[in-house]
């Protein structure tokens, strides 16, 4: 496994991020424990949660989960650089969501309890709050960070106009502000070049890429079905997805064949080749899955490739594969 520091921060993650959005759902909790094993096995450092993953209200589902994995000692939270999140609604009483400071504060004890540990490596805000001031946000997370709850802070669905603001509002208050953006980013939906990604570089914010696969359409999605293998991205708007970008995706995975790689692996190195992004979140729902994943951070995309891959999936703006404005004016 390859590291790298997140952001501008000291702290060395692995190039691949665990996603635990499975567990619990669509994981069995002993599948969920193996898999977290095997991450440690294979260097993998970095995980990823959310108080609402479990989809179950107010019950923190997947972070009971991670949180009984600590428990079971051997190491596990030591060796673990923790990501979690808060924003979405816990419950139906007001000011069980969002990020006021009374919410913030809750949300962090809660979530500590859930995960069976004194402290969060990296709080993210699972979206923007359009209705809570800035300097209540950083006030707030300086409070957990003074108490020794947090260490970082993180951001997750920033347009990047959000970004410069955050970071201005925590330049006022002379505290570290963001250390990294989780953002939608793949082949696919590359719309974080215009904005996101050159204001995260300016600010030295890593780049966490969530939905790598674009729900599995980059997987190789076209070869499984003519081999009868079923997929979720077969089904509702994965569908209509499907058949919208079908010839591309086609040729995208003839491509992959001729480099000898699987379509997935390919889709993860190219975010690896990405200036800016620290680690692809990988979210396995098996161990098998996992080790098929390990793969991408050894995969090298020659200049010719990674040209071929920008044909297929070009960068968004009509002047493509620049940063806005370039991207939209001269």
């Amino acid at each position: 496994m390859e590291y790298t520091q997140l952001g501008r921060s000291g702290l060395s993650v692995s190039r691949l991020c665990l996603g635990t959005m499975n567990f619990g759902p669509e994981t069995s909790e002993a599948d969920s424990h193996t898999i977290m094993d095997r991450a440690h096995e294979q260097g993998i450092n970095f995980f990823d949660t959310a108080n609402v993953y479990g989809w179950k209200k107010g019950e923190g589902v997947t972070e009971q989960i991670i949180g009984r994995w600590f428990a079971s000692g051997g190491g596990r939270r030591e060796r673990t650089v923790l990501a979690t999140k808060l924003y979405g609604s816990m419950g139906d009483w007001p000011n069980e969501t969002k990020l006021s400071a009374l919410n913030i504060r809750r949300a962090c004890d809660a979530s500590l309890r859930r995960l069976q540990t004194d402290y969060i490596d990296l709080y993210q805000m699972h979206h923007v709050d359009r209705a809570t001031p800035w300097d209540e946000i950083w006030e707030a997370m300086s409070v957990l960070r003074q108490q020794g709850k947090i260490i970082y802070v993180g951001s997750s669905n920033f347009a990047g106009w959000h970004l410069a603001k955050a970071q201005e509002a925590a330049h006022r208050q002379h505290v570290t502000g963001l250390v990294s953006e989780q953002s939608i980013y793949n082949l696919l939906t590359r719309w974080v070049e215009l904005e996101v990604l050159p204001a995260a570089r300016d600010y030295g914010i890593g780049v966490i890429p969530w939905s790598p696969l674009n729900g599995g359409l980059l997987s190789g999605v076209l070869r499984k079905q003519r081999e009868g293998g079923g997929s979720r991205s077969t089904t509702g708007r994965s569908a209509d997805a499907l058949e919208a970008n079908r010839d591309r995706i086609d040729a995208y995975e003839k491509l992959c064949a001729d480099l000898g790689e699987d379509p997935a692996n390919v889709g993860l190195a190219w975010l690896l080749h990405q200036d800016g992004v620290t680690a692809p979140i990988v979210g396995p729902r098996t161990v098998a899955q996992l080790d098929s994943s390990l793969r991408a951070v050894a995969i090298t995309l020659d200049a010719e490739v990674l040209a071929r891959l920008d044909e297929l999936f070009p960068a968004p703006g009509p002047n493509g594969a620049q940063p806005a404005p370039e991207a939209y004016a001269w």
